[in-house]
């Protein structure tokens, strides 16, 4: 009898210890989900069902559809005035009549969420913009994103919309290009606009990519008033592949400070079977 209830108390030590754990992971983001990625375990999630405006993590999306079309990378495509943003008014880089190789653009929509980029991606898509859209969402369908819609390329509209538990498996399908690995973690990148103002330099818009404390395979960043300050990560920690998603970060370091309390907490519970 004594041996039933010292197993007892342990078993009710261990379960207690890891709920205060859980409890002690204070994400500040509206939403969020974190998962290993290896088995599927969900490690935490909060309000990781609710439908919200995802911004420009949309264009993990975009680079998959680009990328499941096998088009030329080399392809020059010019930036036109359709490329403008006329919903938000956000400023670009890239002017009008300028061309870029297909590459440089997806690197540039991943890499620095550059919204002409992906405009244009979009629109020389087989079909025009419209079937680029219709191919996205297919493409959100395949990977099990059912509460998931998308209308365009770039995530300036607000009904660009998912679920955290939704984007946790688009990074995770996101992971299997080795493109998107690539660009989306690309530090900082220059590029020559063909006109006088010689080569821009693009730095990555997660200062995360660029610490030695982190090793991440994907990274996306996403903005708007709507959306608030979202980030999304495929990223090694502790030997564990490790997605995070966080949406809705209203300060400017919320997510940054979010996805590094998430890393602490995994690597000071990497022992524990619950992690």
């Amino acid at each position: 009898m004594k041996q039933i209830i010292f197993l007892f108390c342990i078993i009710f030590f261990y379960t207690g210890n890891t709920l205060a754990q859980k409890n002690s992971l204070d994400i500040k983001s509206q939403a969020a989900m974190v998962f290993n990625a290896q088995d599927d375990h969900v490690i935490y999630d909060k309000n990781a069902d609710q439908v919200m405006p995802i911004a420009s993590i949309t264009k993990l999306m975009t680079a998959m559809v680009i990328l499941d079309a096998r088009l030329s990378p080399d392809e020059i495509i010019t930036i036109e005035n359709a490329d403008v943003d006329r919903l938000k008014h956000s400023s670009s880089r890239l002017p009008v009549g300028t061309s870029y190789a297909r590459h440089e653009l997806l690197r540039l929509s991943l890499m620095s969420s550059e919204n002409r980029a992906a405009a244009a991606l979009g629109r020389t898509y087989p079909g025009g913009t419209k079937a680029f859209v219709d191919a996205m969402n297919i493409k959100a369908k395949q990977i099990g994103m059912f509460n998931s819609q998308f209308v365009e390329p770039t995530g300036l509209s607000s009904s660009n919309v998912a679920t955290a538990r939704d984007l946790a498996k688009l990074v995770s399908a996101s992971n299997s290009y080795a493109i998107i690995r690539e660009f989306s973690t690309t530090s900082e990148h220059f590029v020559s606009p063909g006109n006088k103002r010689g080569q821009l330099q693009y730095v990555n818009s997660n200062s995360l990519v660029r610490s030695q404390s982190w090793a991440i395979d994907v990274s996306k960043t996403g903005y708007l008033n709507e959306a608030g300050r979202c980030l999304v990560m495929h990223a090694n920690i502790s030997g564990q592949p490790v997605v995070i998603v966080l949406l809705n970060s209203w300060g400017k370091n919320t997510r940054i400070g979010d996805a590094n309390r998430v890393k602490k907490w995994i690597e000071n519970n990497q022992g524990r079977k619950q992690v």
